[in-house]
């Protein structure tokens, strides 16, 4: 695998392979344990890049990964992101919407990025992106929701 740098639709500068960076395992409960396992790096600007290395198990009836692991990558990432915006108070998803701009194939190695949007008192509205570190393969928008305990 050769290094090499793009930007992302969303103007990610994404440079380097999986083996070159420090990818770790994260804990994100018994669905991402069955879907993943779910990986993390951080970036040099403190930011957090999450993976999946995908496998057969993962492919739909077409050969392609099937959506549904893609939207669970996605919304686990805009999960993340929220929730250490939010000093680790628990988020949960509002709404979510994403759009599919190219099909993954078993065995692809897919990174998904969120970043915050806009943040009000209780509610964050996020932009993210899956890619195979080449193409982008789905888009996501979300409204989080910061639960706080009562005072």
């Amino acid at each position: 695998m050769t290094s090499k740098t793009c930007r992302s639709q969303q103007g990610v500068e994404m440079t380097g392979t999986r083996e070159e960076r420090n990818w770790k395992a994260l804990n994100a409960g018994a669905f991402m344990a069955m879907v993943g396992p779910l990986t993390r790096v951080q970036n040099e600007d403190g930011s957090f890049v999450y993976a999946l290395q995908t496998r057969h198990e993962h492919e739909n009836a077409l050969g392609l990964i099937h959506g549904g692991v893609i939207t669970a990558l996605l919304d686990q990432a805009i999960s993340m992101v929220a929730w250490t915006a939010a000093d680790r108070a628990p988020t949960v998803t509002v709404q979510m919407d994403t759009r599919f701009v190219s099909a993954a194939k078993p065995g692809t190695f897919l990174e998904a990025r969120a970043k915050i949007r806009h943040q009000t008192g209780s509610l964050m509205f996020l932009d993210a992106e899956v890619s195979d570190g080449e193409h982008t393969v789905a888009l996501a928008t979300a409204v989080m929701k910061i639960l706080r305990k009562a005072a």
